[in-house]
């Protein structure tokens, strides 16, 4: 290769070099300059163009209006044109004033970008609320209404065709901040994106009802001000998680889905504070001491629900590379609400425990009962909640205790499913237990074993017909409803006994007159004696009631018919005899209709009455 031929250009575009005698490194540099002169210029003209006159804040035309979108194309085009030209001057040391003409041109467009992206933030306040942008981005399009597991994927963050209004916003959006990033104002961009996104979270939240309260102002509250602020919350929160901050997480994450980091560090900014303060309500809450009664366990219940219900969208919104002070605080209340139910199951028992009322009149079902069985049963409602609660929390069941007196088999492999039923099932025991002291202070065996009988089959009817059948289960119920007729049928021989003993074994054998006399003799005294002491004594299961009763019918009324028919006629027996064969039925079909006298226990109903949960 000769010299003339090195001197040749390589590429046609070296041709046009700016003298003839140059090298051809320097008709490149002229080349790059030219071309950079050339950006600035076409640059500048755009830019001049719609640069803002602040000496006339009242006119104001935006470039992202309407259906055509050359203009504001051709405007961000210009900036980035600008951009790439001041970064080769920098990178060739090239003319500095040249560069500040620049510079001076940059700072009119970022202006320019900063009113377009708040005019756009602004005007779309209520347009770009969660149900639109879902609407405009397909991979949301149907969002979960009744579900409660909201999870981002990267396919979250890709919108689709936009055709809505919120579709076109979110557009613009993107393209402004991806233009102003890119040309270094980023900082500019992400602060209109805070002030303006931050407000409408805090608008809508205030609108929703929620208020910065402190940890020393829920301690004060009177419960019924705090009950009606713990509804409100439950109501808020869904709203805040489903639609408030899921649809700015989607919001933000798409306007600076080209610069991760800055998506991450521009949404907990505007949703930290705000969704902390949310969180912060229910851990208060399970701190407040003088509301921590057995009453109102079941709205602590309905916070620690609502969060677990909440979690995976809480999780997923919430989740960035860095931790999440908001998933922190939503831990925190969960950890703190599960405390507080543990204390007032604890508080329930030790009620149950070292309750003195009176015994229930008749026999009949205790106030006892059917308090702490209706708390169980909303308890039961519960069971996914508790389960939870309770899953590391083993039952302390005292070693003298007979094993039969708990013995829980449970079908489930789950260790919080075990847990829930052995902590219920223990609760019921103690119930149980205390019912026998009640049953002792009763004079009448026979009317113990009736009272015993009406409170547990109350118990087993309240777990066969609630969620309690399932956690306690199938085996539990056999087992429980089977000691109900054995209690029903030591009240029918211990009640009766006087009664069916007076009766010859063979009613249709022959016995003397005067045997014969005696058995009306004691027949009489022991049905009368019964029918009077039993007359307010009380079934409270109908099918129980009448069960009993043809029961006692069937032992009875056919011996003592075949004994009367046979031996009315014989010496003096008109005289002993008190009752006819059909007196009987009648006197047994009358039993049991008398309703219990809660005279003696209405203080212990009384001092119950406000709660909502009876």
């Amino acid at each position: 290769m000769n010299g003339s031929e090195s001197s040749r250009p390589s590429s046609p575009l070296q041709s046009y070099s700016v003298s003839p005698s140059a090298t051809p490194s320097r008709s490149r540099q002229s080349f790059s300059e030219t071309l950079m002169e050339e950006e600035i210029k076409n640059a500048e003209a755009i830019i001049n163009k719609v640069k803002l006159d602040f000496s006339d804040n009242d006119y104001f035309l935006s470039l992202f209006v309407g259906d055509d979108r050359k203009d504001a194309t051709m405007f961000l085009e210009a900036v980035t044109s600008l951009q790439k030209a001041m970064h080769d001057y920098v990178k060739q040391c090239s003319s500095s004033e040249k560069l500040v003409r620049a510079q001076s041109l940059m700072l009119a467009a970022v202006k320019r970008m900063e009113k377009e992206f708040y005019m756009i933030l602004s005007a779309n306040r209520k347009v770009l609320d969660k149900d639109s942008i879902l609407g405009s981005s397909s991979p949301r399009a149907s969002p979960p209404s009744s579900s409660n597991t909201l999870r981002f994927t990267k396919d979250d963050r890709v919108p689709g065709n936009f055709i809505s209004a919120s579709g076109i916003a979110m557009a613009d959006l993107k393209n402004i901040a991806d233009t102003m990033i890119g040309s270094g104002y980023g900082k500019e961009c992400v602060r209109v994106y805070k002030i303006i996104r931050k407000s409408i979270i805090d608008e809508t939240l205030y609108h929703l009802g929620v208020q910065n309260l402190n940890d020393s102002q829920i301690q004060k509250m009177d419960w019924n001000i705090l009950d009606s602020k713990i509804k409100n919350w439950l109501n808020a929160v869904t709203i805040a998680v489903k639609t408030l901050f899921y649809g700015e997480r989607i919001l933000c994450d798409y306007v600076f889905s080209s610069f991760e980091s800055i998506a991450e560090s521009c949404f907990t900014e505007i949703s930290k504070d705000a969704a902390v303060n949310l969180f912060s309500f229910p851990e208060f809450v399970a701190k407040s001491k003088k509301n921590l009664s057995p009453e109102k366990i079941f709205r602590a219940l309905d916070l620690y629900e609502a969060v677990s219900k909440l979690w995976p969208g809480i999780e997923s919104i919430f989740s960035y590379g860095s931790p999440s002070p908001v998933l922190s605080q939503a831990v925190a209340a969960q950890v703190k609400l599960g405390e507080a139910v543990r204390i007032m199951l604890n508080q329930f028992e030790t009620a149950i425990q070292k309750d003195s009322s009176k015994s229930a009149s008749g026999g009949g079902v205790h106030p006892l009962t059917r308090y702490v069985m209706n708390f169980l049963v909303f308890i039961g409602d519960y069971s996914d909640a508790v389960a939870d609660i309770v899953a590391d929390w083993p039952v302390n069941i005292p070693t003298q205790l007979p094993e039969s007196y708990f013995s829980i088999t449970t079908a489930s492999e789950d260790p919080s499913s075990a847990a829930i039923t052995q902590r219920l099932a223990w609760l019921i025991l103690v119930l149980l237990c205390k019912l026998d002291t009640k049953a002792a202070l009763y004079n009448d065996v026979a009317l113990s074993y009736l009272f015993l009988a009406n409170n547990l089959n109350y118990v087993v009817s309240k777990v066969r017909n609630s969620n309690l059948g399932v956690i306690m289960g199938p085996e539990w119920i056999s087992n429980n409803g089977s000691k109900v007729k054995q209690y029903v049928a030591n009240y029918e021989k211990m009640g009766w006994s006087k009664v069916t003993s007076a009766l010859p074994e063979d009613p249709t054998g022959e016995i003397p007159p005067e045997e014969a006399f005696e058995c009306f003799r004691r027949f009489n005294l022991g049905f009368e004696e019964e029918c009077m002491k039993q007359k307010l004594w009380v079934v409270h299961d109908p099918e129980i009631r009448e069960a009993v009763r043809i029961s006692l019918t069937r032992k009875i009324v056919p011996a003592y018919h075949v004994m009367y028919y046979k031996h009315r006629g014989g010496y003096k027996m008109e005289l002993i005899i008190g009752f006819v064969p059909e007196d009987l039925d009648n006197y047994l079909s009358n039993l049991f209709s008398a309703t219990p006298d809660s005279s003696n226990t209405s203080s212990y109903d009384e001092s119950r009455r406000s709660s909502p949960y009876r």
